[in-house]
């Protein structure tokens, strides 16, 4: 029972400070664009504006339309119940396998896509066959890297990953930087940043299925993809830099792994900022060309896995 409680504690933390982290980047990126930019709380009064409006959905939308926030947001909550935050261990552990989280976070995929395709409107079915392009190019990756490092544990546990990183096998050091690089190359991606999506346009890339969206079920939608981005950072986080999450309970050892947390959390944050805005957009067609890149390094963490 205390580990459900915890779990969804954890889950609401990360919910709510989600569009935080999202406000946090957008300080970050008028700064190095030598702006002033809005605060980082702004983030939360264009929800809560939004929220107050109402929504209106093209007519030849359907329920997926309608549901796929609900959906975006339920699916993160729920990854969000299993990660390592401020311990090695998952507080949810039937959730903490690896196959289990993938499937979670395709099935917010397919929503996603799904929804776009479902208002009948050609625009926002470009920017679903984009999504689904995506998903095809990166997800090989994520799995491949996280595969290996589960080979060096024993487990697809995201847990006993988790543990094993944190004592750092020296005879599997090249296997798992390799694998942490991919699975670093992935999250970049999967976080929606530049060049495989424009920052406040998302609509002419990655975001295409927004477009159609407006009101609370904007406000919603947008509140599950900062919940996301900050979900698949944690997941990288906690399984590869496990440093400073508690191995064994307690309340002096929680403030300081809380502390780490979002120490790690905001660095994380920042250096994915800087590494956007360090880059041009590119046209959609290059993304199949880069992301070979991370794929060599899932690839060759493979071979290194063999050859250990």
């Amino acid at each position: 029972m205390n580990t459900i409680f915890f779990s969804l504690i954890q889950a609401l933390v990360l919910f709510a400070v989600a569009p935080l982290l999202s406000g946090i980047t957008r300080v970050t990126r008028a700064r190095m664009h030598n702006r002033r930019g809005p605060g980082v709380m702004q983030e939360y009064r264009d929800l809560f504006k939004l929220f107050s409006r109402q929504s209106v959905a093209p007519a030849a939308s359907g329920w997926v339309f309608r549901l796929m926030p609900f959906v975006m947001v339920g699916v993160m909550l729920t990854i969000a119940t299993a990660l390592p935050v401020v311990t090695l261990y998952s507080p949810l552990p039937s959730l903490g396998d690896l196959i289990t989280l993938i499937y979670l976070f395709a099935i917010a995929r397919f929503f996603f896509a799904i929804a776009g395709l479902d208002t009948g409107s050609p625009f926002t079915g470009i920017g679903a066959s984009r999504e689904a392009m995506l998903g095809v190019l990166v997800e090989p990756i994520l799995i491949l890297g996280l595969w290996v490092a589960a080979q060096v544990a024993g487990s697809t546990h995201i847990s006993n990953i988790a543990s094993t990183i944190y004592h750092w096998p020296v005879t599997h050091s090249l296997t798992l930087i390799l694998a942490l690089a991919a699975c670093a190359f992935a999250t970049f991606i999967e976080m929606g940043k530049l060049p495989f999506d424009l920052a406040e346009a998302e609509q002419e890339l990655q975001e295409g299925p927004l477009t159609e969206y407006s009101g609370a079920g904007f406000a919603v939608l947008k509140w599950g993809i900062s919940l996301k981005q900050l979900v698949v950072l944690q997941m990288f986080v906690g399984v590869f830099l496990p440093w400073g999450q508690m191995s064994e309970f307690s309340w002096g050892g929680l403030v300081i792994a809380l502390a780490l947390a979002a120490v790690k959390l905001v660095a994380g944050v920042l250096i994915i900022a800087l590494f956007e805005n360090s880059m041009a957009r590119l046209r959609m067609l290059e993304t199949s060309r880069i992301t070979w890149a991370g794929f060599g390094f899932a690839f060759l963490a493979f071979v290194s896995l063999l050859a250990a």
